[in-house]
């Protein structure tokens, strides 16, 4: 009888969308007549400005007589080109994770004595609530990490003695208590997942005091809880360079978006969470990665470029791989000659695949970067410049840790949690407490209210 109703209601489903498609048709010429910024990007492809921010930069070309013109990218936090942090805490071989978050926060970078104190204040708010695991996450089980991280920030606020006090000591408190509990939340989740819907053993292990968010991490998805130095410090690497994208980026513009109407920071960062989970988004590392999976077993020979280049094209007919026509980890909104987290990530990955065994992989990742703009460039009259963007090695990393795909967006939350907190703050604090409210024009054309016996 079940059976019965549900096919009936999905016949019915069915109709009712042939009724909505058959209703919303917008003339794609509303958009040009009407000078719709689609994507809120101009028509030369820069961003709408749409305010103000002193938290990170994006640097991927300079207007010149109004016209792009493409430059080596630049990742900037709060004055700070990002090259040179990291290459500040990787000389002095220290992690860099918690010094980026108190930069981002507060806007300067700290001393030694206030590193310490926030490093501790950190460590102190890494818990969950009591019961939190066994209530929100064992009882619940969702297949999707990033979703089950959504709800789980939702959650905290039934958890919080005062979500909705606005005063910044309040907000400032809360953020942080998120970003020390945003990796417990995702390892926990992920131990669940694997038991409930991978038929695995249960683990899960409760944060260390000793260490670092890195560390813990790796300590805490692992059954058996071992890492090594260097992964910790590559996986402390990868932290940094996803912690912030400025404020254009649509998981952050989410957030202020969600901020500027007055509601708490959990509902704020849950929808900046949702928007990452996008594969348009923070969930492009996997698709970069389930691409080369059809690569590498679709290419026999992996040094041959012309054999490379030729799957490649396929890929660009949409004729190969996911079928999408998109060749991913290639291409960026700003950046164009290229993207410095990829630079960056790109450097440390041959090191450690040199390591561990892994050179062709990487030389084929490499292989596909600098084929694929030539590609594109023959295939697409006027392709922009463009280049690797983060996700075409992020994932490759990631990989080499043993950490499993579906982790890979999640731990692209765990960095970029402190870049939203710092962007909501931004928002309640400092952007003249105005709600967003863009303009949308109305095409549909007046019709007269018809009465139900007279309807078609």
């Amino acid at each position: 009888m079940q059976e019965k109703i549900n096919q009936n209601s999905q016949e019915f489903i069915q109709s009712l969308c042939g009724e909505f498609q058959k209703n919303n048709v917008i003339d794609p010429k509303h958009y040009e007549k009407m000078d719709v910024k689609r994507g809120l990007r101009n028509a030369d492809g820069t961003g709408v400005m749409a305010g103000l921010t002193c938290i990170g930069n994006v640097q991927g070309y300079v207007m010149q007589d109004g016209e792009k013109i493409p430059r080596e990218g630049r990742l900037i936090y709060r004055g700070i080109n990002v090259q040179d942090l990291i290459e500040g805490f990787v000389t002095e071989d220290r992690f860099g994770y918690e010094e980026t978050a108190y930069l981002l926060l507060f806007g300067a970078l700290p001393n030694r004595a206030q590193l310490n104190g926030f490093t501790e204040t950190l460590r102190e708010y890494r818990a969950l609530p009591p019961n939190f695991t066994e209530d929100m996450i064992l009882k619940s089980p969702s297949h999707d990490v990033m979703n089950k991280l959504a709800r789980s920030v939702l959650a905290l606020y039934s958890c919080d003695p005062c979500p909705d006090d606005h005063a910044l000591a309040n907000e400032m408190r809360m953020a942080i208590e998120l970003i020390a509990r945003c990796p417990t939340i995702v390892a926990h989740a992920y131990a669940v997942k694997r038991h409930y819907f991978d038929n695995e053993s249960l683990y899960l292990h409760r944060p260390q005091e000793n260490l670092s968010i890195a560390e813990n991490f790796l300590y805490s998805v692992r059954h058996d809880c071992q890492f090594t130095a260097e992964e910790a410090k590559l996986l402390d690497l990868c932290l940094v360079l996803h912690a912030e994208h400025g404020g254009g980026n649509n998981s952050a513009f989410a957030c202020r978006v969600l901020s500027s109407s007055g509601t708490d920071i959990y509902s704020a960062i849950a929808a900046a969470v949702g928007s990452l989970k996008g594969p348009r988004h923070g969930g492009a590392n996997k698709k970069v990665m389930e691409m080369f999976h059809y690569i590498e077993q679709d290419v026999k020979d992996w040094q041959d470029e012309e054999e490379i280049r030729a799957y490649l094209k396929k890929i660009a007919r949409k004729e190969a791989g996911d079928k999408s026509g998109l060749i991913y980890g290639m291409g960026h909104a700003v950046y164009t000659l290229s993207d410095p987290r990829a630079v960056i990530l790109k450097r440390f990955a041959k090191r450690v695949a040199e390591k561990k065994g892994m050179l062709p992989e990487f030389e084929l990742i490499e292989a596909v970067e600098r084929i694929t703009p030539d590609v594109l460039s023959h295939m697409k009259s006027g392709q922009k410049a463009f280049c690797a963007n983060v996700d075409m090695y992020s994932g490759f990393v990631y990989k080499m840790m043993g950490i499993p795909e579906e982790l890979y967006t999640p731990l692209f939350a765990v960095a970029r949690m402190v870049g939203w907190c710092a962007h909501r703050l931004e928002e309640v604090f400092s952007s003249g407490n105005r709600i967003m409210r863009p303009a949308y024009k109305a095409v549909a054309k007046s019709l007269p209210f018809v009465p139900m016996d007279s309807r078609m």
